[in-house]
């Protein structure tokens, strides 16, 4: 019998042995297919996260509190604040995002636009994700992550409109916008303000959000909601459904 990487036999006396199955595990730096990668992630249910960029499989380290689980909170807090005033916005927390042959991500977070008004990415059957979401964010601990590099470079290549990259611990966040095949960075306004190029009225207060204020980063979120093109852009949405 097989579960989970392990097959079982019996012995001599009638036992169970566990006989270990390399070939259904997960380890950093395999080289896999899309579908291999799926079925080995499958066989590993304790595995927590793993993602395939590039053909090459990453798996996760232990999350530290600081540098990751609280700053990603504090982003689901500020993309969720946005989503909840609009229809067919959706926000996702590390969801298997299929991109491509090669490419099968989790990001930290994504915002998407429902298919049914327009937006990039799709629901499979088996209840993933396919294809680009409009927007992207990862929470890294410096440059020097593949979230900088080897994803970013995914996400540009597979039509990902933006992608935001918070590295917390270089107290650094950018916010990318892709155009004519290449992502530029985008500036802040005289305030210190981000806004988004693909959802309007998504504002971002970045000193803020690397101080961890959230009073003050959802009172400019708040301050992005109340503009006339956020209205214009609820008003197309709800009159694609």
């Amino acid at each position: 019998m097989h579960k989970g990487g392990v097959s079982t036999a019996g012995d001599a006396s009638g036992l169970a042995v566990a006989v270990h199955d390399p070939t259904a595990w997960l380890e950093n730096g395999d080289h896999l297919t899309r579908e291999e990668f799926e079925r080995r992630y499958q066989a590993m249910p304790r595995q927590k996260k793993a993602e395939l960029v590039e053909g090459i499989v990453y798996t996760a380290s232990p999350l530290r509190y600081r540098h990751h689980a609280r700053p990603h909170s504090q982003i689901m807090t500020w993309l969720g604040y946005y989503a909840a005033a609009l229809p067919a916005v959706e926000v996702a927390d590390n969801a298997t995002l299929r991109l491509d042959a090669t490419n099968e991500v989790q990001p930290d977070a994504l915002m998407r636009i429902d298919e049914r008004a327009g937006g990039q990415s799709r629901m499979t059957e088996d209840d993933y994700l396919a294809g680009p979401p409009e927007l992207i964010v990862e929470v890294a601990s410096s440059s020097a992550s593949y979230d900088r590099h080897q994803k970013m470079r995914v996400y540009c290549r597979n039509g990902v409109a933006e992608y935001v990259l918070w590295q917390v611990e270089d107290q650094r966040l950018d916010w990318f916008f892709l155009t004519d095949g290449r992502y530029l960075s985008l500036d802040a306004d005289q305030n210190g303000t981000l806004k988004s190029q693909v959802f309007p009225g998504l504002w971002l207060n970045v000193s803020s959000l690397l101080e961890m204020e959230m009073q003050d980063v959802l009172a400019t979120a708040a301050t992005g909601l109340k503009t006339p093109e956020h209205n214009a852009f609820k008003d197309q949405l709800a009159a694609r459904l």
